[in-house]
């Protein structure tokens, strides 16, 4: 099977007064249809910049990136999630949810019934009719994730969706988050500097190295679906974090500057 996500050889460099700035060297990941890939490396390795090169809203320097389309499919290509509540406070939580559904056309009436589907799916249909400034930070992402499923994307980005939170209702949409993925199994690629989030959401984790980032080492989770929250206190969840850990240790380091 053709795999749903390409990026051959991707290099982006920024500009700067001192010079050009190396941000991503030489990064190749293929994406399977219908898996989820975790990418964890330290703070400023380009983890993020890969995510918006994938979604089109960063252009890349070198290399290629190609996401395979549906063409039987009338859905987006691809929907991405903000670590930031990127939601419109203007708009109620229904608006919110059905605001892409709304900018490909769809009625009113049928846009209406899938967003409330999907807020029920995320326990939100009771705040429907409330602002984005009445709701607590947890209830604002799940509006965030529920607006991105909702539109239907082929492919789901997303990028550190739940690093604002305070650990409980980290916990609890990290549930929440492999529940909705288990109804439907879309191909998503998941950004976190969590390795236990990682190892807990993906089919699969890549190890990025310190800027210039590129791919140091990739795992293939054996951990038997569905997963639950815990499955993070079964032995082999920790030998695996573990091994995580080891090649990701040096990368942490090198950005800290110390040996870990």
């Amino acid at each position: 099977m053709r795999p749903k996500i390409v990026a051959r050889n991707v290099v982006k460099t920024y500009k700067s007064k001192d010079g050009d700035i190396l941000a991503i060297d030489d990064f190749s990941l293929e994406v399977a249809e219908g898996e989820f890939v975790c990418i964890v490396g330290p703070s400023g390795c380009g983890k993020s910049t890969f995510l918006r090169i994938l979604a089109g809203l960063t252009p890349l320097t070198a290399g290629t990136v190609d996401i395979a389309r549906d063409a039987k499919a009338q859905k987006p290509l691809n929907s991405m999630v903000f670590q930031e509540y990127a939601i419109y406070p203007w708009k109620t939580v229904r608006d919110n949810v059905a605001f892409g559904l709304e900018m490909r056309g769809v009625s009113k009436h049928t846009r209406y019934v899938i967003a409330e589907d999907w807020l029920k799916r995320v326990g939100l249909l009771k705040f429907a009719n409330y602002y984005p400034h009445q709701l607590s930070g947890g209830m604002k992402q799940r509006v965030s994730i529920a607006r991105a499923l909702a539109n239907d994307p082929e492919v789901l980005l997303m990028d550190e969706p739940l690093g604002a939170l305070d650990a409980q209702m980290r916990t609890v949409l990290q549930g929440e988050l492999l529940n909705l993925w288990e109804i439907d199994r879309k191909t998503v690629v998941y950004i976190t500097h969590s390795i236990d989030e990682a190892i807990l959401l993906g089919d699969r984790v890549i190890v990025m190295t310190a800027h210039p980032g590129k791919i140091k080492m990739e795992f293939t989770i054996e951990i038997p679906r569905p997963r639950m929250i815990e499955t993070m206190s079964t032995p082999e969840f920790a030998l695996q974090k573990g091994i995580i850990w080891e090649a990701l240790k040096d990368e942490v380091a090198r950005v800290y500057g110390e040996q870990l």
